[in-house]
Protein backbone atom coordinates (compact mmCIF):
# COMPACT_ATOMS: atom_id res chain seq x y z
CA UNK A 1 0.00 0.00 0.00
CA UNK A 2 2.81 2.23 0.92
CA UNK A 3 4.57 1.75 -2.34
CA UNK A 4 1.22 2.69 -4.59
CA UNK A 5 1.36 5.84 -2.77
CA UNK A 6 4.90 7.12 -3.22
CA UNK A 7 4.45 5.79 -6.94
CA UNK A 8 1.39 8.18 -7.48
CA UNK A 9 3.09 10.81 -5.95
CA UNK A 10 6.10 10.18 -8.17
CA UNK A 11 4.29 10.53 -10.84
CA UNK A 12 2.16 13.55 -9.62
CA UNK A 13 5.54 15.24 -9.39
CA UNK A 14 6.63 14.66 -12.83
CA UNK A 15 3.50 15.80 -13.80
CA UNK A 16 3.86 19.23 -12.40
CA UNK A 17 7.53 19.53 -12.89
CA UNK A 18 6.49 18.95 -17.13
CA UNK A 19 3.65 21.84 -16.78
CA UNK A 20 6.05 23.78 -15.45
CA UNK A 21 8.69 23.53 -17.81
CA UNK A 22 6.37 23.44 -20.82
CA UNK A 23 4.74 26.90 -19.15
CA UNK A 24 8.36 28.37 -18.88
CA UNK A 25 9.81 27.86 -21.93
CA UNK A 26 6.37 28.78 -23.76
CA UNK A 27 7.07 32.12 -21.71
CA UNK A 28 10.72 32.26 -23.01
CA UNK A 29 9.80 31.64 -26.55
CA UNK A 30 7.20 34.42 -26.42
CA UNK A 31 9.31 37.18 -24.98
CA UNK A 32 11.95 36.20 -28.12
CA UNK A 33 9.05 36.35 -30.45
CA UNK A 34 8.15 39.80 -29.06
CA UNK A 35 11.89 40.91 -28.87
CA UNK A 36 11.53 39.57 -32.24
CA UNK A 37 9.05 41.57 -33.71
CA UNK A 38 9.61 44.56 -31.76
CA UNK A 39 13.21 44.38 -33.47
CA UNK A 40 11.26 44.26 -36.93
CA UNK A 41 10.41 48.05 -36.16
CA UNK A 42 6.69 47.49 -36.80
CA UNK A 43 4.78 50.17 -35.01
CA UNK A 44 1.55 49.55 -34.02
CA UNK A 45 -1.35 51.63 -36.10
CA UNK A 46 1.53 51.71 -39.16
CA UNK A 47 -0.49 51.68 -42.16
CA UNK A 48 0.56 52.45 -45.77
CA UNK A 49 0.91 56.10 -46.60
CA UNK A 50 2.05 57.19 -42.66
CA UNK A 51 5.18 58.14 -41.63
CA UNK A 52 7.36 55.88 -40.44
CA UNK A 53 8.52 57.13 -36.14
CA UNK A 54 12.40 55.28 -36.71
CA UNK A 55 13.28 56.60 -40.21
CA UNK A 56 11.00 59.51 -41.07
CA UNK A 57 9.84 58.60 -44.35
CA UNK A 58 6.78 57.68 -45.81
CA UNK A 59 5.45 54.24 -46.04
CA UNK A 60 3.89 53.21 -49.56
CA UNK A 61 3.28 49.67 -48.28
CA UNK A 62 5.48 46.69 -47.19
CA UNK A 63 6.19 43.70 -49.07
CA UNK A 64 8.50 40.36 -49.23
CA UNK A 65 11.49 41.02 -51.43
CA UNK A 66 11.44 37.40 -52.93
CA UNK A 67 7.67 37.96 -53.85
CA UNK A 68 8.44 42.06 -54.64
CA UNK A 69 4.39 41.93 -56.92
CA UNK A 70 2.49 41.30 -53.55
CA UNK A 71 1.73 44.23 -51.76
CA UNK A 72 0.48 45.06 -48.03
CA UNK A 73 -1.08 47.88 -46.23
CA UNK A 74 -0.03 46.59 -42.87
CA UNK A 75 3.35 45.66 -41.47
CA UNK A 76 3.70 41.87 -40.76
CA UNK A 77 5.16 38.71 -40.88
CA UNK A 78 5.61 37.23 -44.75
CA UNK A 79 3.17 34.37 -45.77
CA UNK A 80 5.87 33.05 -48.28
CA UNK A 81 8.92 33.19 -46.36
CA UNK A 82 9.77 32.97 -42.86
CA UNK A 83 10.57 37.13 -42.26
CA UNK A 84 9.04 40.05 -41.62
CA UNK A 85 8.03 42.78 -44.66
CA UNK A 86 9.88 44.94 -46.07
CA UNK A 87 8.65 48.71 -45.71
CA UNK A 88 9.22 50.60 -49.24
CA UNK A 89 8.81 54.21 -48.76
CA UNK A 90 7.73 56.85 -51.01
CA UNK A 91 9.85 58.22 -54.04
CA UNK A 92 10.28 61.55 -53.14
CA UNK A 93 11.39 60.76 -49.68
CA UNK A 94 14.67 58.94 -51.16
CA UNK A 95 15.92 61.91 -53.10
CA UNK A 96 14.93 60.09 -56.69
CA UNK A 97 13.18 57.66 -58.30
CA UNK A 98 15.09 54.17 -57.99
CA UNK A 99 14.71 51.52 -55.78
CA UNK A 100 16.28 51.46 -52.38
CA UNK A 101 17.18 48.23 -50.75
CA UNK A 102 18.47 47.68 -47.13
CA UNK A 103 22.03 46.41 -46.99
CA UNK A 104 21.20 42.94 -44.74
CA UNK A 105 18.56 42.53 -47.82
CA UNK A 106 20.57 43.12 -50.64
CA UNK A 107 23.59 40.69 -49.23
CA UNK A 108 20.92 37.96 -48.65
CA UNK A 109 19.65 38.73 -52.30
CA UNK A 110 23.19 38.08 -53.57
CA UNK A 111 23.36 41.59 -54.93
CA UNK A 112 26.55 42.42 -56.69
CA UNK A 113 28.10 45.40 -58.26
CA UNK A 114 30.48 46.30 -61.50
CA UNK A 115 32.59 48.94 -62.04
CA UNK A 116 31.84 50.59 -65.78
CA UNK A 117 35.23 50.95 -67.42
CA UNK A 118 37.12 51.37 -70.21
CA UNK A 119 39.20 48.62 -71.97
CA UNK A 120 39.80 47.42 -75.28
CA UNK A 121 37.78 44.06 -76.81
CA UNK A 122 39.94 40.91 -78.45
CA UNK A 123 38.25 38.91 -80.77
CA UNK A 124 34.54 40.74 -82.25
CA UNK A 125 32.77 37.55 -82.07
CA UNK A 126 32.56 33.55 -82.44
CA UNK A 127 29.57 32.47 -84.80
CA UNK A 128 29.26 28.75 -85.78
CA UNK A 129 29.21 27.80 -89.69
CA UNK A 130 29.46 25.02 -92.04
CA UNK A 131 31.44 24.65 -95.31
CA UNK A 132 29.94 24.71 -98.65
CA UNK A 133 30.62 23.92 -102.17
CA UNK A 134 32.25 26.84 -104.63
CA UNK A 135 29.54 27.43 -106.60
CA UNK A 136 32.15 29.21 -108.50
CA UNK A 137 33.73 26.22 -109.26
CA UNK A 138 31.31 23.92 -110.60
CA UNK A 139 31.41 22.67 -113.49
CA UNK A 140 28.55 21.21 -115.86
CA UNK A 141 28.90 18.49 -118.77
CA UNK A 142 26.75 18.51 -121.79
CA UNK A 143 26.34 16.78 -125.03
CA UNK A 144 27.11 18.30 -127.84
CA UNK A 145 25.59 16.34 -130.16
CA UNK A 146 22.70 13.40 -130.16
CA UNK A 147 24.67 10.29 -129.23
CA UNK A 148 24.42 6.92 -127.58
CA UNK A 149 26.15 6.30 -124.55
CA UNK A 150 28.35 3.22 -124.52
CA UNK A 151 29.90 3.33 -121.32
CA UNK A 152 29.35 5.45 -118.15
CA UNK A 153 33.06 5.34 -116.03
CA UNK A 154 31.79 7.68 -113.61
CA UNK A 155 28.00 6.14 -111.69
CA UNK A 156 27.42 7.83 -108.12
CA UNK A 157 27.54 11.23 -106.58
CA UNK A 158 30.61 12.60 -104.78
CA UNK A 159 33.15 10.52 -106.69
CA UNK A 160 36.49 12.03 -106.66
CA UNK A 161 37.74 12.59 -110.24
CA UNK A 162 40.97 13.84 -111.11
CA UNK A 163 41.36 16.31 -114.66
CA UNK A 164 41.99 14.23 -117.69
CA UNK A 165 39.74 11.71 -116.56
CA UNK A 166 37.17 9.64 -118.72
CA UNK A 167 33.84 10.44 -117.53
CA UNK A 168 31.49 8.62 -120.31
CA UNK A 169 32.18 7.14 -124.04
CA UNK A 170 29.95 8.16 -126.56
CA UNK A 171 29.07 6.93 -129.96
CA UNK A 172 27.70 10.00 -132.34
CA UNK A 173 27.06 9.50 -135.91
CA UNK A 174 27.98 13.16 -136.77
CA UNK A 175 31.40 12.59 -135.13
CA UNK A 176 32.04 9.89 -136.93
CA UNK A 177 30.72 11.48 -140.53
CA UNK A 178 33.37 14.40 -139.35
CA UNK A 179 36.00 12.13 -138.79
CA UNK A 180 35.94 10.80 -142.25
CA UNK A 181 35.59 13.27 -143.92
CA UNK A 182 38.67 15.11 -142.17
CA UNK A 183 40.52 12.05 -142.90
CA UNK A 184 38.96 11.38 -146.76
CA UNK A 185 40.66 15.31 -147.46
CA UNK A 186 43.79 14.34 -145.51
CA UNK A 187 44.19 11.86 -147.93
CA UNK A 188 43.38 13.38 -150.96
CA UNK A 189 43.82 16.91 -150.95
CA UNK A 190 47.20 18.24 -152.89
CA UNK A 191 50.03 20.19 -150.28
CA UNK A 192 49.27 23.21 -151.94
CA UNK A 193 45.73 22.93 -150.91
CA UNK A 194 46.19 23.10 -147.21
CA UNK A 195 42.84 25.29 -146.82
CA UNK A 196 40.76 21.98 -147.21
CA UNK A 197 42.05 20.41 -144.75
CA UNK A 198 41.51 23.61 -142.39
CA UNK A 199 38.03 23.56 -143.53
CA UNK A 200 37.23 19.93 -142.76
CA UNK A 201 39.18 20.00 -139.05
CA UNK A 202 36.59 22.83 -138.18
CA UNK A 203 34.21 20.80 -139.24
CA UNK A 204 34.38 17.95 -136.51
CA UNK A 205 34.48 21.28 -133.81
CA UNK A 206 31.18 22.09 -134.96
CA UNK A 207 30.19 18.87 -134.69
CA UNK A 208 30.74 19.32 -130.91
CA UNK A 209 34.20 17.27 -130.87
CA UNK A 210 36.80 19.07 -127.99
CA UNK A 211 40.37 19.54 -129.23
CA UNK A 212 41.49 16.18 -127.63
CA UNK A 213 39.16 14.26 -129.44
CA UNK A 214 40.32 16.28 -132.47
CA UNK A 215 44.13 15.12 -131.93
CA UNK A 216 43.07 11.94 -131.05
CA UNK A 217 42.09 11.25 -134.22
CA UNK A 218 44.62 13.28 -136.35
CA UNK A 219 47.16 11.09 -134.73
CA UNK A 220 46.16 8.24 -135.19
CA UNK A 221 44.63 8.55 -138.92
CA UNK A 222 41.48 6.43 -138.21
CA UNK A 223 37.98 7.07 -137.23
CA UNK A 224 37.38 7.22 -133.94
CA UNK A 225 33.47 5.86 -133.31
CA UNK A 226 33.92 5.77 -129.87
CA UNK A 227 34.87 8.47 -127.79
CA UNK A 228 35.59 9.82 -123.83
CA UNK A 229 34.31 12.72 -122.45
CA UNK A 230 36.92 13.66 -119.81
CA UNK A 231 36.79 15.58 -116.65
CA UNK A 232 38.26 19.31 -116.93
CA UNK A 233 39.09 19.93 -112.82
CA UNK A 234 40.38 17.78 -109.81
CA UNK A 235 36.78 17.49 -107.93
CA UNK A 236 33.80 15.66 -106.96
CA UNK A 237 30.81 14.54 -109.14
CA UNK A 238 27.91 16.61 -107.73
CA UNK A 239 24.91 14.75 -110.19
CA UNK A 240 25.20 11.92 -112.72
CA UNK A 241 22.45 12.10 -115.15
CA UNK A 242 23.47 9.33 -117.71
CA UNK A 243 23.37 5.88 -117.73
CA UNK A 244 24.41 2.68 -119.99
CA UNK A 245 22.38 2.62 -123.25
CA UNK A 246 21.06 5.94 -122.88
CA UNK A 247 20.31 8.19 -126.14
CA UNK A 248 21.40 11.60 -125.00
CA UNK A 249 20.37 14.68 -127.28
CA UNK A 250 22.44 18.01 -128.01
CA UNK A 251 22.36 20.48 -124.46
CA UNK A 252 21.53 17.24 -122.09
CA UNK A 253 23.18 17.51 -118.60
CA UNK A 254 25.65 14.37 -118.28
CA UNK A 255 27.49 15.58 -115.25
CA UNK A 256 28.24 18.29 -112.63
CA UNK A 257 31.56 18.43 -111.10
CA UNK A 258 32.39 20.88 -107.82
CA UNK A 259 36.28 21.55 -107.60
CA UNK A 260 36.97 21.51 -104.15
CA UNK A 261 40.53 22.77 -103.96
CA UNK A 262 38.73 25.62 -102.59
CA UNK A 263 35.53 25.87 -100.28
CA UNK A 264 32.79 28.23 -98.79
CA UNK A 265 32.19 28.52 -95.41
CA UNK A 266 28.36 30.14 -94.26
CA UNK A 267 28.74 31.72 -90.81
CA UNK A 268 26.18 32.63 -89.26
CA UNK A 269 26.21 36.13 -87.47
CA UNK A 270 23.63 38.03 -85.10
CA UNK A 271 22.05 40.72 -87.05
CA UNK A 272 23.37 43.04 -84.21
CA UNK A 273 27.13 42.13 -85.01
CA UNK A 274 27.18 42.45 -88.45
CA UNK A 275 28.00 45.76 -88.88
CA UNK A 276 31.44 45.19 -87.85
CA UNK A 277 31.91 42.67 -90.62
CA UNK A 278 33.40 43.62 -94.13
CA UNK A 279 34.19 41.70 -97.64
CA UNK A 280 37.95 41.40 -97.43
CA UNK A 281 38.14 41.15 -93.48
CA UNK A 282 40.87 38.41 -92.36
CA UNK A 283 39.00 35.73 -90.73
CA UNK A 284 40.18 32.28 -88.77
CA UNK A 285 38.28 28.93 -89.02
CA UNK A 286 38.27 25.98 -87.22
CA UNK A 287 37.04 23.08 -88.88
CA UNK A 288 36.06 19.70 -87.43
CA UNK A 289 39.18 16.99 -87.07
CA UNK A 290 41.50 19.77 -87.93
CA UNK A 291 43.92 20.53 -84.90
CA UNK A 292 44.58 24.42 -86.65
CA UNK A 293 43.32 27.38 -87.53
CA UNK A 294 42.83 27.68 -91.21
CA UNK A 295 42.87 31.69 -92.67
CA UNK A 296 40.44 32.95 -94.65
CA UNK A 297 38.56 36.01 -95.67
CA UNK A 298 35.41 37.52 -96.17
CA UNK A 299 33.66 37.01 -100.00
CA UNK A 300 30.61 38.91 -99.15
CA UNK A 301 27.84 40.00 -96.38
CA UNK A 302 24.62 37.95 -97.79
CA UNK A 303 21.53 40.62 -98.00
CA UNK A 304 19.19 37.99 -96.50
CA UNK A 305 18.09 37.60 -92.52
CA UNK A 306 17.14 34.53 -90.94
CA UNK A 307 13.60 35.29 -89.67
CA UNK A 308 13.94 32.66 -86.95
CA UNK A 309 17.42 33.40 -85.77
CA UNK A 310 17.93 36.43 -86.46
CA UNK A 311 21.28 35.72 -87.88
CA UNK A 312 23.15 36.94 -91.33
CA UNK A 313 24.77 34.53 -93.39
CA UNK A 314 28.30 35.91 -93.95
CA UNK A 315 30.26 34.09 -97.31
CA UNK A 316 33.96 33.23 -96.29
CA UNK A 317 36.59 31.75 -98.89
CA UNK A 318 38.95 29.56 -97.77
CA UNK A 319 41.53 27.53 -99.38
CA UNK A 320 41.11 23.52 -99.41
CA UNK A 321 44.76 22.31 -101.22
CA UNK A 322 44.68 19.30 -98.91
CA UNK A 323 40.39 18.75 -100.06
CA UNK A 324 40.01 17.40 -96.36
CA UNK A 325 37.28 20.35 -95.91
CA UNK A 326 33.93 18.30 -97.29
CA UNK A 327 30.53 20.04 -97.82
CA UNK A 328 28.18 20.16 -94.87
CA UNK A 329 31.03 19.73 -92.10
CA UNK A 330 30.21 22.56 -89.29
CA UNK A 331 33.50 25.04 -88.22
CA UNK A 332 33.74 27.49 -85.86
CA UNK A 333 34.87 31.24 -87.38
CA UNK A 334 36.11 33.92 -85.46
CA UNK A 335 36.45 37.65 -86.93
CA UNK A 336 38.95 39.60 -85.29
CA UNK A 337 38.83 42.83 -84.37
CA UNK A 338 40.27 45.64 -86.40
CA UNK A 339 39.42 48.59 -83.82
CA UNK A 340 42.35 49.08 -81.35
CA UNK A 341 40.85 51.62 -80.05
CA UNK A 342 39.35 51.56 -76.14
CA UNK A 343 35.67 51.30 -74.99
CA UNK A 344 33.94 51.04 -72.81
CA UNK A 345 33.30 47.47 -71.10
CA UNK A 346 30.29 45.72 -68.76
CA UNK A 347 29.75 42.51 -67.83
CA UNK A 348 27.34 40.45 -70.31
CA UNK A 349 25.23 39.27 -67.03
CA UNK A 350 24.11 42.83 -66.37
CA UNK A 351 22.37 43.60 -69.28
CA UNK A 352 18.89 43.11 -69.58
CA UNK A 353 17.36 42.82 -72.97
CA UNK A 354 13.63 43.65 -73.03
CA UNK A 355 13.10 42.90 -76.88
CA UNK A 356 12.07 46.66 -77.23
CA UNK A 357 15.13 47.90 -75.45
CA UNK A 358 18.26 47.11 -73.78
CA UNK A 359 18.54 48.37 -69.73
CA UNK A 360 20.87 48.15 -67.02
CA UNK A 361 20.60 48.77 -63.13
CA UNK A 362 22.73 51.48 -61.86
CA UNK A 363 23.95 52.08 -58.45
CA UNK A 364 22.70 56.09 -58.08
CA UNK A 365 23.93 55.71 -54.65
CA UNK A 366 21.61 57.91 -52.33
CA UNK A 367 19.03 57.82 -54.82
CA UNK A 368 19.09 53.22 -54.78
CA UNK A 369 19.05 51.53 -57.87
CA UNK A 370 18.04 53.39 -60.90
CA UNK A 371 17.67 51.68 -64.50
CA UNK A 372 19.04 52.89 -67.20
CA UNK A 373 18.39 52.48 -71.17
CA UNK A 374 21.61 51.87 -73.11
CA UNK A 375 22.88 51.15 -76.59
CA UNK A 376 25.43 47.82 -76.51
CA UNK A 377 27.20 47.21 -79.71
CA UNK A 378 30.53 44.37 -80.11
CA UNK A 379 30.53 41.45 -77.59
CA UNK A 380 33.19 38.70 -76.67
CA UNK A 381 34.56 36.98 -73.63
CA UNK A 382 31.41 37.82 -71.64
CA UNK A 383 32.26 41.60 -71.56
CA UNK A 384 29.79 43.65 -74.17
CA UNK A 385 30.52 47.30 -74.89
CA UNK A 386 28.34 50.22 -74.09
CA UNK A 387 27.67 52.66 -77.15
CA UNK A 388 25.84 55.12 -75.30
CA UNK A 389 24.05 55.40 -71.89
CA UNK A 390 26.72 54.87 -69.35
CA UNK A 391 30.13 56.55 -68.00
CA UNK A 392 33.13 55.42 -66.84
CA UNK A 393 33.44 54.71 -62.85
CA UNK A 394 29.66 54.09 -63.06
CA UNK A 395 28.41 50.97 -60.62
CA UNK A 396 25.91 48.27 -62.08
CA UNK A 397 24.36 45.36 -60.31
CA UNK A 398 25.84 42.14 -62.07
CA UNK A 399 23.79 39.86 -60.00
CA UNK A 400 20.10 39.80 -58.72
CA UNK A 401 18.92 42.42 -61.60
CA UNK A 402 16.44 40.85 -62.12
CA UNK A 403 14.66 41.62 -58.48
CA UNK A 404 15.18 45.00 -58.95
CA UNK A 405 13.82 45.72 -62.33
CA UNK A 406 10.77 43.77 -61.43
CA UNK A 407 10.38 46.37 -57.99
CA UNK A 408 11.55 49.06 -60.82
CA UNK A 409 8.89 48.32 -63.12
CA UNK A 410 6.31 47.82 -60.24
CA UNK A 411 6.62 51.01 -58.80
CA UNK A 412 7.14 52.87 -62.89
CA UNK A 413 10.66 53.67 -62.75
CA UNK A 414 11.13 52.72 -66.20
CA UNK A 415 8.29 54.74 -67.35
CA UNK A 416 10.44 57.85 -66.05
CA UNK A 417 13.38 57.08 -67.82
CA UNK A 418 13.38 59.88 -70.46
CA UNK A 419 11.98 62.46 -67.89
CA UNK A 420 14.28 65.51 -66.90
CA UNK A 421 15.19 64.97 -63.30
CA UNK A 422 14.39 68.68 -62.76
CA UNK A 423 10.34 67.94 -63.85
CA UNK A 424 8.36 67.91 -61.11
CA UNK A 425 6.34 65.06 -60.42
CA UNK A 426 2.27 64.72 -61.79
CA UNK A 427 0.20 65.12 -58.78
CA UNK A 428 -1.11 61.68 -57.58
CA UNK A 429 -4.54 63.46 -57.15
CA UNK A 430 -4.84 63.92 -60.62
CA UNK A 431 -5.07 60.86 -61.87
CA UNK A 432 -8.05 58.40 -61.19
CA UNK A 433 -7.78 54.35 -60.93
CA UNK A 434 -10.13 52.01 -61.34
CA UNK A 435 -10.30 48.43 -59.77
CA UNK A 436 -12.75 45.50 -59.09
CA UNK A 437 -12.72 43.76 -55.46
CA UNK A 438 -14.54 41.99 -52.77
CA UNK A 439 -15.40 44.05 -49.10
CA UNK A 440 -13.35 42.64 -46.66
CA UNK A 441 -14.59 45.09 -43.77
CA UNK A 442 -16.84 47.77 -43.42
CA UNK A 443 -14.86 50.08 -40.59
CA UNK A 444 -17.52 52.28 -38.85
CA UNK A 445 -18.70 54.04 -42.08
CA UNK A 446 -14.71 56.08 -42.50
CA UNK A 447 -13.16 53.55 -44.86
CA UNK A 448 -13.62 50.21 -46.62
CA UNK A 449 -10.67 46.93 -46.86
CA UNK A 450 -10.64 45.67 -50.26
CA UNK A 451 -9.19 43.03 -51.64
CA UNK A 452 -8.50 43.72 -55.34
CA UNK A 453 -6.65 42.11 -58.80
CA UNK A 454 -4.08 44.03 -60.20
CA UNK A 455 -4.57 47.79 -61.07
CA UNK A 456 -1.99 48.76 -63.93
CA UNK A 457 -2.78 52.40 -63.78
CA UNK A 458 -1.21 52.73 -60.26
CA UNK A 459 1.12 50.17 -61.07
CA UNK A 460 0.10 48.20 -58.44
CA UNK A 461 0.01 44.24 -57.84
CA UNK A 462 -2.94 42.06 -56.21
CA UNK A 463 -3.42 43.06 -52.79
CA UNK A 464 -5.93 43.87 -49.77
CA UNK A 465 -6.10 47.39 -48.15
CA UNK A 466 -7.95 50.28 -46.49
CA UNK A 467 -9.87 52.78 -48.69
CA UNK A 468 -10.65 56.15 -47.22
CA UNK A 469 -14.53 56.95 -48.09
CA UNK A 470 -15.20 59.33 -50.59
CA UNK A 471 -16.46 63.33 -49.69
CA UNK A 472 -20.01 62.04 -49.64
CA UNK A 473 -19.90 58.93 -47.67
CA UNK A 474 -20.06 55.19 -48.11
CA UNK A 475 -23.31 54.06 -50.02
CA UNK A 476 -25.71 52.26 -47.81
CA UNK A 477 -26.13 48.63 -48.27
CA UNK A 478 -22.17 47.26 -48.49
CA UNK A 479 -21.22 44.37 -46.86
CA UNK A 480 -18.35 42.37 -46.10
CA UNK A 481 -18.23 39.82 -49.10
CA UNK A 482 -19.65 41.99 -51.65
CA UNK A 483 -18.30 42.43 -55.25
CA UNK A 484 -17.89 45.91 -56.24
CA UNK A 485 -16.22 48.21 -58.38
CA UNK A 486 -14.97 51.07 -57.20
CA UNK A 487 -12.36 54.15 -58.82
CA UNK A 488 -10.00 56.37 -56.44
CA UNK A 489 -7.09 58.10 -56.36
CA UNK A 490 -4.00 59.11 -54.16
CA UNK A 491 -4.15 62.20 -51.68
CA UNK A 492 -0.71 64.55 -51.12
CA UNK A 493 -0.44 61.91 -48.08
CA UNK A 494 -0.44 58.76 -50.05
CA UNK A 495 -3.13 57.53 -49.02
CA UNK A 496 -5.94 55.72 -51.36
CA UNK A 497 -9.29 57.92 -51.35
CA UNK A 498 -12.83 56.31 -52.79
CA UNK A 499 -14.23 58.63 -55.56
CA UNK A 500 -17.10 56.18 -55.95
CA UNK A 501 -17.84 52.40 -55.21
CA UNK A 502 -20.58 50.37 -56.19
CA UNK A 503 -21.70 46.80 -56.74
CA UNK A 504 -20.02 45.08 -59.44
CA UNK A 505 -23.53 43.50 -60.97
CA UNK A 506 -25.03 47.02 -61.14
CA UNK A 507 -21.83 48.51 -62.60
CA UNK A 508 -22.04 45.63 -65.06
CA UNK A 509 -25.94 46.41 -65.99
CA UNK A 510 -25.20 50.48 -65.88
CA UNK A 511 -22.62 49.17 -69.21
CA UNK A 512 -24.07 49.96 -72.51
Amino acid sequence: MNRKRMATAACVVLAVTAIYGAYHLGFVRGAQSAQSSAQAGAAPGLKGGNADPKTGKRVLYWHDPMVPGQRFDKPGKSPFMDMQLVPVYADGDGGGSGVTVDSRIAQNLGIRTAEVKAGRLGAVLEVPGNVAVDERSIQVIQARTGAFVQHVAVRATFDPVQQGQALVTLYSPDWVAAQEEFLAVSRTAASGQPDLRSASRARMFQAGMTSGQVRVVEASGKVQPNLGIVSPVDGVVTEVAVRDGMTVSPGMTLFRLADLGQVWVIAEVPEGQARAISPGQAVQVHATGEAELLAGKVDTVLPDVDQVTRTIKVRIILPNKSRRLLPGMFATVRFDSRQDKEALLIPAESVIRTGQRTIVMVDAGNAGFVAAGIKTGRESGGMVEVLDGLKAGQKIITSGQFLIDSEASLRGTTERLSASPDAPAPAASAVEHEGMGRIEAVNGGDSLTISHGAIPSAQWGAMTMDFAAPPAGLPKGLKPGDRVRFRFHLNDEGEAVLSSVEPATAAREARP
